[in-house]
């Protein structure tokens, strides 16, 4: 059996295996987060703006801080995940918050069968459609769960930075989404000398597959931006050009490391 034939159950074990060392991190920072902190980021919290009363579907939610994080703007949240330790994760870190938020644990192609609602507002973020073989369904389970009007907020890791090999000099991988990419890593992004390892399979997808499985499943294109840094310090050779900014110290702004999407859903009629 090839690891694509069964990269749920793969990429399931993958998680859980991140997950109590994702928690315990500085990365994550969990106790200034349990003070009250945000887990959300500058271009997201602009792109987000007033979310007061708004009813949002957040996808791939991990352990729950961005979750959480929304909610505690205001919004009525439901967070899915298809880890089963993230989930149990993030009801912990709900209840010691007092955070009125709702988690699923599914596979996000399978959502259908766990959820029979429509939102104001889905939001996905950082790491999340690399896990994804086909992005146009993604597009479908988006334009099903969106209210007519509604808008889809994305931010993500921008597909030039995942050509790179791991210390980023030379190209290793396709631009374009030609196979799976099944890989086994030592460590974590979050702490990279944690002593654990998994298997996982990926697909890199060009932005013009991103887009076409929006605009292919009744979204229309607001806004898109491109970034010359990572809000987060998860790459080798990186440099901190400001506070929470990296770049890919050899690249200095010549190459784009992170995206956004605003895409609203038609209305009907």
């Amino acid at each position: 059996m090839k690891p694509e034939d069964n990269f749920i159950e793969i990429n399931k074990h993958s998680w859980n295996n991140r997950v109590d060392t994702h928690v315990h991190s500085e990365f994550y920072n969990l106790e200034g987060f349990l003070k009250g902190e945000t887990s959300l980021n500058p271009i997201e919290l602009e792109i987000l703006g007033d979310i007061k009363g708004k009813r949002i579907l957040h996808l791939q939610c991990h352990f729950g801080q961005d979750t959480i994080s929304l909610s505690r703007l205001g919004a009525k949240v439901t967070g899915i995940d298809f880890s089963d330790k993230a989930i149990e994760s993030a009801r912990k870190i709900a209840r010691e918050t007092s955070s009125d938020v709702q988690f699923i644990c599914c596979d996000l192609y399978d959502l259908g069968n766990h959820l029979d609602k429509q939102f104001d507002l889905i939001f996905t973020s950082y790491g999340t459609i690399a896990w994804l073989p086909d992005l146009d369904k993604w597009g479908k389970i988006i334009s099903r769960f969106l209210k007519p009007t509604g808008k889809f907020i994305f931010v993500e890791f921008h597909p030039v930075v995942w050509m790179f090999d791991e210390n980023f000099n030379k190209i290793s991988y396709n631009y374009f989404n030609v196979a799976p990419i099944a890989e086994t890593e030592s460590g974590t992004y979050a702490d990279k000398n944690a002593s654990i390892s998994q298997s996982y399979v990926t697909w890199n997808h060009s932005m013009s597959e991103v887009i076409s499985s929006l605009l292919n499943n009744s979204l229309e294109l607001n806004e898109m931006r491109e970034y010359d840094y990572s809000p987060y310090n998860v790459f080798n050779n990186t440099i901190e050009i400001e506070p929470k900014k990296f770049r890919i110290k050899h690249f200095d702004n010549k190459i784009p490391m992170v995206f956004s999407i605003v895409a609203s859903k038609k209305a009907e009629g």
